[in-house]
């Protein structure tokens, strides 16, 4: 059950580096000069290889898209132009604005339509505006909504998402297959995978021109009543094995993690967490931290230092929290 099993395989449990020890290895490569080159590579490695699984990105539910990107810009990132988000039938109920790093991606997103997506999104913000989506990436849609029926958990309907994106001066469509589970058999939020069919429309050079010196998302932060029963859930869901760290429990893709711990043990090392079942924030990998610190500070932000590592309660324009620092010091953090 806790193996990624066939269809998807692997050979053995090390085969491949995993968690912040890939995504360490990656930011410390040298970029390429061109940029076309960087963004190149950048796109290409956002598809895991077969049998292997990433944490693709997560999404912040928010009121107002332009607020939560005033924010984000402000503190260095360069955020996209706004897109809506459409399936086959018509408008799926949601538009975004994203954040594209080197290593997946933070997205802004916000109900716009009546559709039963729109109502769950809404019905989640009436809790708190903040962190509501965790997405792994695969390299196979089909065969994880194949395993996700096998082992009870009742998929939806795979989905195909697109939308419009300027590449180059053009119009593109930017496609996704999606597989997600009926609300409240993952009650931590909306848990899903997205298979990225068109990595190229969405990594662009002029995308991934941070100024702050983030480079990547090394882990998402689950916020559960019992740690040990909740890391066997998304242990079955994404078929990987967790592992006992700390006050937390681990559960390490290709890249990025997901690390799940009670909200007195999140709120200890965030400031605040919302309360269980929920997800509470997640960590950057920056190669400038207490820069970044710095900037954040300007802005009004709260930060909190802690043995190399920083943590910031966002304000209510995003919710959730951050937790950054360099990829080698959130390695060491994940790997205690």
């Amino acid at each position: 059950v806790f193996l990624r099993l066939a269809p998807i395989c692997r050979d053995s449990l090390d085969y491949r580096k995993s968690g912040a020890a890939a995504l360490a290895d990656s930011l410390n490569c040298v970029a390429p000069t061109q940029p076309l080159i960087m963004s190149k590579r950048v796109a290409n490695q956002q598809r895991p290889r077969p049998g292997d699984l990433c944490l693709d990105h997560v999404s912040h539910f928010v009121p107002d898209l332009d607020e939560a990107a005033r924010v984000l810009e402000t503190l260095g990132f360069a955020v996209t132009p706004l897109s809506a988000q459409r399936t086959s039938e018509g408008p799926a109920g949601a538009s975004n604005r994203c954040i594209m790093l080197q290593h997946g991606y933070l997205e802004l997103l916000t109900p716009t339509h009546t559709t039963p997506l729109a109502r769950q999104m809404r019905s989640a913000m009436a809790r708190h505006t903040g962190v509501h989506l965790l997405c792994f990436g695969t390299p196979a849609a089909q065969a994880e909504h194949e395993r996700l029926a096998a082992h009870g958990y009742a998929p939806l309907p795979l989905v195909g998402l697109e939308r419009k994106v300027r590449v180059d001066g053009r119009t593109r469509t930017a496609r996704f297959s999606v597989v997600r589970v009926p609300p409240g058999r993952m009650p931590e939020g909306r848990i899903q995978y997205v298979e990225q069919r068109t990595p190229e429309h969405l990594w662009q050079t002029r995308h991934l021109r941070h100024s702050n010196g983030v480079g990547g998302l090394a882990a998402a932060f689950v916020v559960a009543r019992n740690p040990v029963e909740a890391s066997a859930r998304y242990a079955r869901f994404a078929a990987i094995l967790p592992r006992p760290s700390r006050r937390f429990v681990r559960l390490p893709t290709a890249r990025g993690e997901v690390l799940v711990g009670t909200r007195p043990a999140w709120a200890e090392l965030l400031g605040s967490a919302p309360a269980a079942p929920a997800l509470a924030g997640y960590a950057l990998a920056c190669s400038d931290p207490a820069r970044f610190a710095e900037r954040c500070q300007r802005a009004g932000i709260a930060v909190r230092s802690r043995r190399g590592l920083y943590s910031a309660q966002l304000p209510a324009a995003l919710g959730g929290a951050w937790l950054f620092g360099t990829a080698s010091a959130l390695r060491g953090f994940l790997a205690r």
